[in-house]
């Protein structure tokens, strides 16, 4: 079983993210649960999400404290507690224009970077101020997890309808991702 989970603010996607990730994996007749973790907090207050996925049956119904992928979609968070738990080896994946080298330091850990904001605002997604980088994250998480990148653009797809601006930046931050030493 593969647990992730997403770190973000609200109004950056966070939960609908690991929706579109989750129906994805559907797709690949994966078994799939995911929850998001917010009250009624406003736009810009801390927002998790939780995704598990298996080849079987998932019966845990509990959050999860020990993923082996960690998704930021806003460093402003910080990265000591979203790294909390975080499996020895697993991946952090983090929305930054940085090199994951330059995050070595915060533990025993592979890192991602992708510039989803870079990529949101070219894209026009979100504004200047508040760039919407989901679907961006989506596509390096999609990557650097070994996910299929067709099933999530058809997802995307589905969801976003006519509007490409979402499946391009799913695309380019599968393309863009950099992944640090393993």
């Amino acid at each position: 079983m593969i647990e992730l989970r997403f770190h973000g603010r609200g109004g950056q996607g966070v939960v609908l993210s690991c929706e579109i990730l989750a129906r994805s994996l559907l797709q690949e007749d994966k078994y799939v649960q995911y929850s998001p973790d917010f009250g009624t907090e406003r736009r810009g207050a801390p927002v998790r999400a939780f995704l598990r996925v298996n080849d079987k049956k998932i019966y845990l119904r509990q959050q999860i404290y020990e993923p082996d992928c960690v998704v930021v979609l806003d460093t402003s968070m910080g990265m000591e507690s979203v790294i909390s738990g975080l499996k020895p080896g697993g991946w952090l994946i983090i929305n930054s224009p940085r090199e994951p080298v330059e995050f070595k330091g915060l533990g025993p850990f592979k890192i991602a970077t992708v510039d989803a904001n870079e990529i949101a605002l070219r894209h026009k997604i979100g504004t200047e101020v508040a760039p919407v980088v989901n679907t961006a994250t989506l596509g390096a998480t999609a990557k650097v997890m070994g996910f299929s990148l067709d099933s999530l653009i058809e997802v995307t797809r589905e969801k976003f309808g006519g509007d490409d601006r979402n499946l391009l930046a799913v695309r380019d931050g599968y393309e863009k991702v950099k992944l640090g030493e393993k």
